[in-house]
């Protein structure tokens, strides 16, 4: 595999208007059409709901002249800008552990004369907080600094308090001046009603597997279909697995290493890839039991023999850790507890006793 392969891609339309990804085309041009002040843009994780958040934002804030196309031509000033991260009429809200992930590399700076896209609030770990709502909507009261407007970008919403998702709701309504809100979803449905209710929404699919193959290739990856099927078809996923070192001839063998109570395999990774590989080795799992085709793992992969009431038990301890994965746990312990749960899915073998001569 190659290094490339471990890179976050660049979240903005390049020269001659190369996406950063190519399925964000027609959802893109979707987006584009849409005459409203806020988008809301949902979809499963790993399709890159970031990146068409930025391309929309960019493509409104484009100054490109004579554009066949509304998007954005990756050429203009303002493009140069977004792409350098000092343009003063985007600001982009996340949260804090999810800065370096997505690429954004330029340091935090509250101070006099900093820039909005560098201004960006400091959002307490995994949340984004009534602090960062409020002063988003005090930027977006000031004057457009180059005249096409000022776009607030958010991802995920998800990730909002229940008080910085009511902080955001008049400003959904009524946008100050020329502003207009990219908001991004994981769960559209675990938002309020009041805040889906004030966007249109759009959704993303999980592109063709062809168009995911193809560019994972030009990534760097060694035979990326096995990973593929291992992340659901969401091509991000599969750059996610490579990152924590989870190949194409590893993938496979996880199921066997459960059955064995091998957790060596296992450790090193974080606790959300644990939890989310081990549900996906209980799934395929149950399916093979019922006789329906596995989803993740080839089908030879997969020991046979699991009995179904301990897969069920296993299962429910998985969901039970995956709410509570970001608890300060022992990992190696915890990893081990649940992969031992899940070696004990299968009847245990008797011990045989040695031959006496």
């Amino acid at each position: 595999m190659s290094s490339r392969a471990v890179q976050p891609q660049p979240p903005w339309v390049g020269a001659e208007g190369r996406l950063p990804l190519p399925w964000l085309e027609r959802p893109l041009r979707q987006a584009l059409t849409q005459k409203g002040h806020a988008l809301l843009l949902h979809g499963p994780q790993g399709l890159g709901l970031f990146e068409w958040a930025m391309v929309v934002a960019q493509s409104w804030l484009c100054e490109g002249p004579d554009r066949p196309n509304p998007v954005a031509c990756g050429r203009c000033e303002a493009c140069h800008l977004l792409q350098a991260g000092v343009h003063p009429d985007i600001m982009v809200l996340v949260p804090q552990a999810l800065r370096e992930s997505l690429g954004l590399s330029v340091a935090i700076d509250e101070g006099e004369g900093a820039t909005a896209s560098s201004r960006q609030t400091p959002s307490g770990g995994r949340e984004i907080r009534v602090a960062d709502v409020r002063h988003a909507i005090d930027w977006g009261h000031q004057t457009s600094s180059r005249g096409r407007g000022k776009v607030l970008v958010m991802f995920p919403v998800d990730a909002l308090n229940k008080v910085a998702a009511n902080a955001l709701l008049k400003t959904l309504e009524e946008p100050a001046g020329t502003m207009r809100l990219v908001l991004s979803a994981f769960d559209p449905q675990a938002l309020l009603p009041t805040l889906r209710s004030r966007c249109q929404q759009l959704a993303m699919d999980v592109p063709e597997r062809d168009v995911s193959m193809a560019w994972l290739l030009e990534q760097g990856l060694d035979a990326p279909d096995t990973l593929l099927a291992g992340a659901g078809g969401r091509p991000l996923e599969v750059l996610a697995l490579a990152r924590e070192g989870l190949d194409a001839r590893l993938w496979p063998e996880l199921p066997a290493a459960v059955q064995q109570g091998r957790a060596d395999l296992f450790q090193g990774l974080s606790m959300h890839r644990v939890v989310d590989t081990l549900q996906k080795v209980c799934l395929d799992l149950m399916s093979r039991a019922q006789g329906a085709p596995a989803r993740y793992f080839p089908a030879e992969a997969l020991p046979t023999g699991a009995r179904a009431e301990a897969l069920a038990a296993w299962w429910l301890t998985l969901q039970r850790t995956a709410r509570h994965e970001d608890h300060p746990w022992n990992a190696g312990l915890l990893v081990e507890s649940l992969v031992l749960q899940g070696r004990r899915c299968w009847p245990a073998r008797e011990s045989r006793k040695p031959h006496v001569r």
